[in-house]
């Protein structure tokens, strides 16, 4: 096992660590939502335009119910003054007669005081009016021309809710964007460290659910927030508009609603918390189970894998029945509350109209205002729950952004012209944390083509050697040159393009076998990638296969051989043309004619190129020209196989345990 693989090992099965989901409260509430404005500072006009048109959408809406009323008036008015009509000449006595064009208001004295009686104020009001020799009807045009621009206003309100949609759905998804781009740059500036500390699935989340939430918060609650205050504010005026003395019932209630939105809100928010809390670590749970499903299965594994599957689950499940019965309350409460406001307005305006103060269709339209009124305060407090929840999202993409990098390259780069491989390990220093040093004091100089095989038992220190040498990890204390020049004065880039890398765990990407081959080198001909793989004595398994060089290997390249699969990325080393090798145990797993197969690749990789091997099997590294003999972060032995082996010494007894193992 590598060192790198016994750190993740440290953390736990597969390297995960702790994993927070996106839901939870924002520890810097405030913090965070100005870092968000700022970024939506660059997209003023749009933000502008969308609340110029959300606010006009809003006002055209709530004058709806005012004109519907009217309507309503006219209808209840020809109903009135027909049933007036009616009423009033069933009582006249038979064969009176008016003169053309007789008013109701001038034949009022004349009318018996019993029948006045009997007639409410409208409908006085209405006998007033009407001509006594007409029966009067409904104006159904006048209604139609209320109607038709009832449709008017509702059609434009839709049109500027479609743009205002529109605009903001394109404001969040650059912000999406620009969120996705600026940490798939950091990623690339993060130190190793970094994810060596942390789970994959926690990067990704941050990449996926905290940015959806975010993008999904700002396309749909940005434009609800603005609908709701305008909304309250409009509808107030509209509903003071019609009755003062109404008006009271529904901002009575509104402190009532939010009192329980308030009490509900705080109740249901830890147990949103805690299911997101579980959510994070059964995807975590789900994805290293997945990731590993063929160990898992190996050691039997499944038993334990489902009791803690079903542990966070149920965990889970009891958060999450929680919390949604909670928030499932609010509802049904509002929803009670606003019929009591239905019934006090029903009950108050129907005492008015008749007294004649108030019409039916103004009561109808204050009806719909107060259900307008009521529907904002719900959406506020559901907003207010999507707002903590988009807040802790933005706050862990802030988090990760604002990260600390790598260390800065160098002001004044240093290129090397023609990279001739002599590396120098001068009285390097090195942990991965201050209070554990792996490597603690370690000096040595490798000659341009050697051939240098670094052995020692698990946890020596021989790939954190190999991290410090590709400056994944910077030195604590000491140097390291290649060819004279402090890799600290050399771009990372530059350096990293001097070394090529065939590792014991392979790594191949879903795609062609071309493009797998060509992956350190894209712009390399077919031609030149039919060479490396013959020097890898891949080309002849490659042309067996159907589709050849254009075979697409799967996500975890099944459709292959693990030999093969070290043969290809052999093949990719040697297209590359580095200067300097490492090789972590390329022949481990595989069968005795693969392993040979290997090797003649491997010398032929080798050739001419200063070579780092990491050693597990002492057996294969005897041709080595210096073997560095690790033990605790020291070196403590270095020679030839022969040499080591003629000192009697710690390196005699790690070959001589292998022997008598294999013996």
């Amino acid at each position: 096992m590598s060192d790198s693989n016994q750190r993740r090992a440290a953390r736990g099965p597969a390297g995960h660590g702790p994993m927070r989901g996106s839901g939870e409260k924002a520890k810097d509430f405030k913090g965070t939502f100005k870092k968000l404005m700022s970024y939506l500072r660059s997209f003023w006009f749009s933000l502008m335009v969308v609340f110029i048109f959300a606010v006009a959408s809003t006002v055209f809406s709530i004058v709806g119910p005012k004109i519907l009323g009217n309507a309503t008036n006219k209808l209840a008015e020809g109903i009135i003054a027909q049933t007036v009509y009616d009423k009033i000449h069933e009582q006249l006595p038979e064969g009176i007669q008016f003169p053309p064009g007789t008013k109701g208001a001038d034949m009022m004295e004349r009318m018996p005081q019993e029948v006045l009686n009997d007639l409410t104020d409208s409908q006085l009001q209405a006998l007033s009016e009407m001509d006594m020799n007409v029966r009067p009807g409904i104006d159904f045009a006048a209604i139609g021309s209320i109607l038709l621009l009832l449709l008017c206003l509702y059609g434009i309100s839709a049109l500027f809710s479609y743009i205002q949609g529109f605009v903001i759905t394109g404001v969040s998804q650059k912000i999406s964007y620009r969120f996705r781009k600026e940490i798939s740059e950091k990623i690339n500036r993060m130190p190793l460290r970094y994810f060596d500390s942390r789970t994959h699935g926690d990067v990704l989340s941050r990449v996926t659910n905290d940015v959806d939430t975010v993008s999904q918060t700002l396309n749909q609650s940005m434009s609800q927030i603005i609908t709701a205050v305008t909304t309250i504010i409009g509808v107030l005026a509209m509903m003071i508009s019609i009755s003062g003395v109404m008006t009271i019932i529904p901002i009575l209630i509104l402190p009532v609603s939010m009192v329980f939105v308030l009490l509900i809100t705080r109740k249901s928010q830890k147990y949103f918390r805690g299911q997101q809390n579980a959510l994070g670590r059964l995807n975590g749970h789900i994805e290293e189970m997945y990731a590993g499903h063929l160990v898992m299965k190996a050691f039997n594994g499944e038993e334990r894998s489902v009791e803690q599957f079903d542990k966070v689950n149920t965990e889970l499940y009891g958060h999450a029945w929680k919390s949604q019965f909670l928030s499932g309350l609010m509802m049904p409460i509002l929803t009670f509350v606003s019929n009591v406001g239905y019934v006090a307005v029903c009950v108050l305006g129907g005492h008015l109209a008749i007294q004649g103060t108030i019409q039916i269709g103004d009561i109808q339209a204050f009806i719909q205002y107060v259900r307008n009124f009521t529907q904002p305060i719900t959406q506020t407090a559901n907003m207010a729950n999507i707002l903590q929840s988009t807040m802790a999202a933005a706050e862990r993409v802030f988090e990760f952004l604002e990260e600390e990098e790598e260390i800065p390259e160098t002001q004044h780069p240093v290129q090397l012209a023609n990279v001739h491989g002599e590396v120098e390990f001068d009285h390097v220093q090195f942990g991965y944390n201050e209070d554990r040093v792996i490597i603690k004091d370690f000096t040595a100089t490798i000659k341009p083509e050697q051939r240098i095989a670094i052995v020692g038992p698990t946890g020596a220190g021989k790939t954190t050697l190999v991290n410090l040498l590709m400056r994944f990890y910077d030195v604590n204390q000491g140097s390291i040159r290649i060819d004279g020049v402090d890799i600290r004065d050399m771009k990372r880039q530059d350096l990293r393009s001097m070394f090529g890398m065939v590792l014991q765990d392979t790594w191949l990407f879903n795609g062609t076998i071309r493009e797998n081959i060509a992956y350190g080198r894209t712009d390399a001909t077919d031609a030149e990638i039919m060479v490396a793989a013959r020097a890898a004595h891949v080309d002849h398994f490659v042309r067996t296969l159907p589709d050849g060089y254009d075979t697409v290997l799967n996500e975890e390249a099944s459709n292959i051989s693990q030999g093969q699969k070290q043969l290809l990325t052999i093949a990719r080393a040697l297209l590359a043309e580095p200067s300097i090798l490492i090789l972590d145990e390329a022949t481990s797993s595989v069968d005795t004619r693969t392993e040979v197969l290997i090797q003649k690749a491997l010398e032929n990789l080798m050739r001419g190129r200063t070579s780092f091997i990491i050693a597990h099997r002492l057996s294969t590294i005897r041709d080595a020209d210096l073997i560095l003999v690790m033990r605790d972060g020291n070196i403590v032995e270095q020679g030839t196989h022969e040499e080591l082996l003629a000192k009697n010494g710690f390196y005699a007894e790690l070959y001589q345990s292998q022997f008598e193992q294999a013996g």
